[in-house]
């Protein structure tokens, strides 16, 4: 149970406060895993009072809560919610913050702590900032309690503009108190990843060059980019996924053990991996960046990216990008990882896929295993989370003939309570001072080391068309098939 505080959210009126935090937060409520002293207050330039913000709030859980609504818990939250009107760059309303804040220890025993939340522009990180530590609000040893703060990607769209970020933050609160949140390290499954490995002895003996021929990281999605043409088009799917999501998995999958379950140790082990890195010699062959144009998907006609709102003419932004990338270490020297994002693909899927080399001699006519491919396992981040085994097995007859079959692991099914969703484990977790699943910031300037040259590479040349509902441009097809490999389909 975490301490008595308040979680401060600015940008409350946006689309992941409305679908993600404020749902995360009345599941919490709901699971019984808030403090009795508990306050969520809304800052946001809207002329709006507590009725109205409760209004809202009430409504997007009852929308996105991942569990059932339930009358005598909201009246329990809606006690303790509150908001503020006021924009970033207006002294009086942080002033007014304060004093609110300092008015909360006496009326909700929030005991001083207090947990900010930005989820606003990364262009409106810096005044929020300096407000903060101009009133000192975010200096937790002149106050009663803690103070944190919870930054959203994007961390930055470069390597200098990363570095100057994590400055202002650190120049604000301490390093600690500084929790940047990538949702995906959230999400079970991939908490599973490390649990799947580290707590069996069934994997770990063949998670290694010796055995695995290569490994394919996807994330790919159905929709467009859903109004998000301002942000979009600025970022592109190399920083907006690839940077964060792919290489935090990618470094989960080839880290080595840590020597205990913390944030330290798993640090450690990731920094090793994302250091050890490499980019390959010829990004022209072995790289690919494509957008998507009109074309069908799930029997829709649906626009290209060009057409969609708010894109600019002639934009160059991709919104699919394939990399293989090497991993420098005794255990996955000469093992290529290939990372892909996209979308407007045929169906939304997150998955890691291991794929093993074929047994190096086998006893059968070729004849009797033409339908026999590579050795998988394969992590299913989202949909139907799980894990998947595919595996050689005799077909039924007489006949000896190998056919591949898979054996399937699904969470809804092997247990009877329901996963909780990526924000409510890590507000959860904010909350309560644990920084195991969040990024620090050598993680994230090691992660645009290796984006920064292929958006170097990548500047001004044309991305290659895919339609909607193709699974990316033909260059992604040839680009494993020049290693002699296929992209798995989901």
């Amino acid at each position: 149970m975490p301490d008595p505080c308040a979680l401060v959210v600015f940008g409350v009126t946006g689309d992941l406060a409305k679908k993600k935090l404020i749902p995360a937060v009345y599941d919490l409520g709901n699971r019984g895993l808030l403090p009795p002293g508990f306050v969520l207050l809304g800052f946001a330039r809207r002329d709006w009072g507590d009725g109205d913000f409760e209004q809202l709030a009430r409504k997007a859980a009852e929308q996105h809560a991942r569990t059932e609504f339930r009358e005598d818990v909201w009246r329990r939250l809606a006690d303790s919610i509150k908001f503020l009107p006021g924009s970033f760059d207006d002294d009086n309303a942080f002033d007014e913050l304060d004093r609110t804040l300092v008015e909360l220890e006496a009326s909700h025993g929030i005991a001083g702590n207090v947990a900010f939340y930005l989820s606003i522009p990364p262009a409106a990180f810096p005044v929020v900032l300096k407000q903060l530590a101009r009133t000192g609000m975010a200096d937790g040893s002149e106050r009663s309690g803690w103070r944190r703060v919870v930054v959203e990607k994007p961390f930055g769209h470069d390597l200098d503009s990363s570095v100057e970020l994590n400055r202002l933050v650190d120049s604000v609160f301490t390093s600690h108190d500084v929790f940047r949140i990538d949702h995906y390290l959230g999400k079970e499954t991939v908490q599973n990843l490390l649990a799947l490995r580290f707590a069996n002895t069934l994997f770990e003996p063949v998670w290694n060059s010796h055995y695995v021929d290569s490994v394919q990281i996807t994330m790919a999605e159905d929709v467009g980019i859903e109004g998000r043409a301002g942000f979009y088009d600025s970022a592109g799917a190399a920083r907006d996924v690839l940077q964060n999501h792919l290489l935090q998995l990618l470094a989960l999958t080839a880290m080595e053990e840590p020597v205990a379950f913390d944030a330290e140790a798993l640090r450690t082990e990731k920094h090793k991996v994302l250091g050890a890195i490499s980019l390959p010699a010829d990004l022209e062959l072995s790289t690919v960046r494509g957008q998507y144009e009109q074309g069908w998907l799930a029997g829709e006609r649906v626009k290209g990216y060009l057409d969609e709102e708010g894109v600019p003419p002639g934009s160059t932004t991709e919104t699919y990008a394939a990399v293989r990338l090497g991993v420098e270490t005794r255990r996955w020297a000469g093992v290529p990882f290939y990372l892909r994002t996209g979308k407007r693909l045929p169906r939304r899927v997150t998955e890691i896929a291991v794929i093993f080399k074929r047994a190096p001699h086998l006893p059968f006519a070729k004849t009797d295993t033409v339908e026999l491919g590579n050795n998988q396992l394969v992590v299913r981040v989202q949909p139907d989370e799980g894990v998947t085994m595919r595996f050689g097995s005799k077909a039924p007859g007489s006949a000896m003939e190998i056919r591949e079959v898979s054996m399937d692991f699904l969470y809804g099914s092997a247990f009877t309570e329901s996963s909780p969703e990526a924000y409510e484990r890590l507000l959860l977790d904010v909350l309560l001072g644990d920084k195991t699943l969040f990024p620090d910031h050598e993680e994230v300037e090691a992660s645009w080391q290796v984006i920064d040259p292929l958006e170097e590479f990548w500047q001004g040349r044309i991305p290659q068309r895919y339609r909607a509902g193709e699974w990316g441009p033909r260059a992604a097809e040839d680009m494993l098939a020049r290693d002699g490999r296929t992209w798995r389909r989901p």
